[in-house]
């Protein structure tokens, strides 16, 4: 029997209007900010959790890891079944587990099963990213309008405001049921995901539906690699030398896997001719390994080294915040990748140099301004990026593109976390933060020089921009 479901898609389906079909983006935007709220909820909910099982903060802070892990792993492979089967049903299989995590966090007896709840979150919250940059190049393609600027920016503005106002909403879920409200929200947020993707996703063509080989080895040769590599980052000491040992091997099984098959996962010949896809890759990882560093580094300073309360710390951060957020959407409508990524990179290197001037007397308006310089480069070059893989990636594989772009955000998050670690070995000094600025300066000044050398950015903006 049709459920109810499928009887209103069937009275919604096309005939689609001539533009992008606006009924895609709540799916869109509700499955992409998943991860976010799922990665920045966790911060206030460390210390309960802990108290809750008598875990200190080097087990609970596997809460934050197994999701990086996971999502950093997910994104491509997820990314690829994507490129294989449709957006739609990876949509759907992705959000149902997400609704299936939060009942298992909402229902963990031990610190083990939140871990395995966190990690299930991850795969789940995979797929919704993927799917929504296919779903967009498909309306493209279907209206002929090659202008997906505005959608784009709704994705990244979203995805920002939702890691802004995590923690802020997982600390009232916190206070209102305990922290396993922050799992428990999860479900209706699962639900109306499912409910808008069966109402109004597309559904596979023909060419989809056809049985078409995984390539298993090379994502479990992937996996590897990544997993490895990221462990090591996590807690890079020489007594784990066997983890980039591990890294090596699996990496070069993986590239001898890959060229060798004949639908690879990953087409390492296709990609590595793609130099300026390859170059947006590590602008991900440069971008955001400065704006993880500043935001975990400055914090703590913030904390130990001025002396501020917790409270305090986090207001000193909302200009950063809506300084992002402002340019996101003042710029958005306008792809202008080159100018952005040249604009941010230059601005980027100039927040770290004003960290050089912060002493543990500096004043707070001169805290403040730091934040807000800092928020311009993050409000500018992953949007850059994200536009620029748009333009750059094989159709055929812009959801696997999409993920791998998501798997460089969070190689540079890890790189930041190390970062962090080596340069206040000793506490949150302001010796180390300056120690830290001059690295993250050093990365964004890479970045810059990536930008200016990179050509082909001036060639991607198209000339038509209708939404």
């Amino acid at each position: 029997m049709t459920s109810h479901l499928d009887r209103a898609a069937a009275r919604n389906r096309r005939p689609a209007p001539p533009g992008f079909d606006r009924r895609l983006i709540a799916p869109m935007i509700l499955g992409s900010i998943l991860n976010p709220i799922n990665s920045s909820m966790i911060a206030v909910a460390l210390v309960p959790i802990g108290v809750a099982f008598g875990a200190p903060p080097a087990e609970t802070a596997w809460l934050v890891s197994a999701l990086y892990l996971a999502t950093a792993v997910g994104q491509p492979v997820i990314g690829r079944l994507v490129d294989m089967y449709g957006p739609r049903r990876l949509y759907l299989t992705g959000t149902a587990l997400v609704g299936a995590a939060g009942l298992m966090g909402a229902l963990a007896p031990s610190l083990g099963v939140l871990i395995a709840a966190r990690v299930l979150l991850g795969l789940g919250t995979s797929a919704a990213y993927p799917a929504s940059m296919q779903l967009t190049r498909n309306e493209a393609e279907r209206t002929g309008r090659d202008s997906p600027a505005g959608v784009l920016t709704a994705l990244s503005v979203a995805n920002q405001t939702v890691a802004v106002v995590g923690p802020a909403l997982g600390g009232f879920l916190i206070g209102v049921g305990g922290w396993r409200t922050i799992f428990t929200v999860n479900v209706p947020l699962s639900a109306a995901c499912l409910v808008l993707g069966a109402l109004w996703l597309p559904r596979a063509g023909a060419r989809d539906r056809a049985r078409r080989p995984v390539d298993l080895p090379g994502m479990a040769l992937f996996a590897a690699t990544l997993l490895s590599l990221m462990v090591f980052l996590m807690s890079p000491r020489l007594a784990h030398w066997w983890l980039p040992a591990t890294a090596a091997v699996a990496a070069a099984g993986f590239a001898l896997r890959e060229v060798r098959t004949e639908d690879p996962f990953v087409d390492l010949r296709v990609l590595g001719g793609n130099v300026p896809l390859l170059a947006t890759y590590l602008r991900q990882f440069l971008g955001f390994t400065t704006a993880y560093g500043f935001m975990y580094g400055f914090t703590q300073w913030l904390e130990q080294g001025r002396g501020l309360h917790a409270a305090g710390a986090g207001l000193v951060l909302l200009p950063l915040s809506l300084s992002a957020l402002t340019v996101s959407w003042m710029t958005g409508r306008r792809e202008a990748v080159r100018t952005k990524l040249l604009v941010g990179g230059v601005v980027q290197v100039a927040a770290c140099a004003g960290l050089l001037l912060l002493n543990s007397g500096s004043a707070v308006w001169l805290l403040l301004a730091v934040g807000a310089v800092m928020g311009v480069p993050q409000g500018l070059i992953g949007l850059a990026n994200q536009n620029a893989l748009y333009r750059q990636a094989a159709p055929e594989r812009i959801a696997s593109a999409a993920g791998l772009l998501r798997t460089f955000m969070y190689l540079g998050a890890l790189g930041a976390s190390a970062a962090d670690a080596a340069f206040f070995a000793h506490g949150a000094g302001t010796a180390g933060l300056h120690e830290l600025a001059l690295f993250m300066a050093a990365g964004s000044a890479v970045l810059l020089l990536v930008s200016l050398l990179d050509r082909s950015l001036s060639t991607l903006t198209p000339t038509s921009r209708k939404a």
